[in-house]
């Protein structure tokens, strides 16, 4: 029996459980609970990631940082806190992610460094987590409205079926579930991501350029 079916096993013998039920059997040196919950939120890791690829990011280097991020979560998750783990998790992913897109930047403030608050806001009223990093609220609601703003603006260069596949993309799903749902071949949902791509760099450079 390979790891795909032990896996596959242990989940049908032990049924549905809940993330923290699953971060509990972790936290007790079970590999099977914290594979449970990598699988689990891969989609969660790939729609963090995602704003930040089409803002000029790397999305190998991305979905292996979210993923480092989702594992401080799993490992470091206090179940006594009024926190539910996919709060958390969240929380944990876009910290991760907006470290490494400083570091790359070498902490100057760019397109990137904001565009991490593309999302809703990190917080749920129960606090954030300790190792997010200091970033000023003004910061904050500056990068958020500035991405919003930036996706507005591409939407309208779009064409009908880019508009939706950067909408089923935004949402995490996999190339493979993109095409199927847009009824397209891979190849046809990757070349629309490159041109989407390309086309929020255009929107950058020249919203660079005019405040210049």
């Amino acid at each position: 029996m390979n790891d795909k079916e032990r896996i596959r096993t242990r989940r049908e013998s032990t049924g549905p459980l809940s993330d923290e039920d699953l971060c509990a059997r972790a936290a007790q040196g079970d590999p099977w609970a914290e594979t449970e919950l990598v699988q689990r939120y891969g989609r969660l890791v790939r729609a963090c990631a995602r704003p930040l690829f089409l803002a000029g990011g790397d999305s190998e280097d991305l979905i292996q940082e979210g993923m480092l991020g989702l594992l401080t979560a799993i490992r470091g998750f206090d179940p006594g806190r009024d926190t539910a783990f996919r709060t958390y998790a969240e929380i944990c992913i876009r910290s991760r992610l907006l470290s490494a897109v400083r570091a790359a930047q070498g902490g100057k403030h760019a397109p990137l460094n904001q565009s991490i608050s593309y999302e809703p806001p990190l917080f749920d009223g129960t606090g954030a987590h300790p190792d997010l990093s200091a970033e000023s609220p003004e910061d904050v609601v500056i990068g958020r409205e500035e991405l919003r703003e930036r996706l507005a603006a591409l939407r309208s260069q779009l064409s009908e079926l880019e508009g939706r596949i950067l909408a089923l993309y935004l949402s995490g799903l996999s190339c493979g579930e993109i095409a199927r749902r847009a009824g397209r071949s891979k190849k046809s949902v990757d070349n629309a991501i490159q041109r989407i791509r390309r086309k929020m760099a255009r929107g950058y450079s020249s919203g660079e350029s005019s405040e210049s």
